[in-house]
């Protein structure tokens, strides 16, 4: 580049400073960050869903686990109160337990052979519970045969 394509280079951008319109900057910002910030938040919603469901699946596994092995032949049989006592215990921490729901059946005894059904529901409260109060329910059935 020669002398005089430098100097024009200056000159253009001299000008293009001098008519910068920082307005302008603040109002493109506000339109890309809004999306971005919804975006951001509904990664972090479902993220936060998934972990939830992903611990009342456990959380109803070993539910009927435990059940199972606390059947009437076990030395302490476990009731359906002890089977929420359980749950409760895992999900500490993690869940809210005011909004878990465990509900156990035995087909048609607790005895063995019999079929032990925990059905642990959940209402998750989405991270963004300040603009709606909708809650997603979250439910996981796990069935067992008692053995012994």
């Amino acid at each position: 580049m020669n002398a005089s394509g430098i100097k024009l280079w200056r000159r253009w951008l001299r000008a293009a400073i001098r008519c910068s319109h920082p307005g302008q900057a603040m109002a493109e910002f506000a339109l890309v960050l809004t999306p971005s910030l919804m975006l951001f938040f509904g990664i972090i919603n479902f993220a936060l869903a998934l972990y939830s469901y992903d611990f009342v699946c456990y959380s109803a596994q070993q539910a009927v686990r435990y059940a199972t092995v606390h059947g009437s032949t076990a030395m302490a049989p476990v009731s359906a109160a002890g089977v929420q006592t359980y749950v409760d215990g895992l999900v500490v921490g993690v869940l809210n337990t005011n909004s878990l729901t465990v509900t156990t059946t035995w087909a048609p005894d607790n005895k063995p052979g019999s079929v032990v059904t925990v059905v642990v529901s959940y209402k998750f409260p989405p991270l963004t519970s300040l603009v709606s109060s909708v809650t997603i329910p979250l439910t996981r059935t796990a069935a067992m045969v008692i053995s012994q």
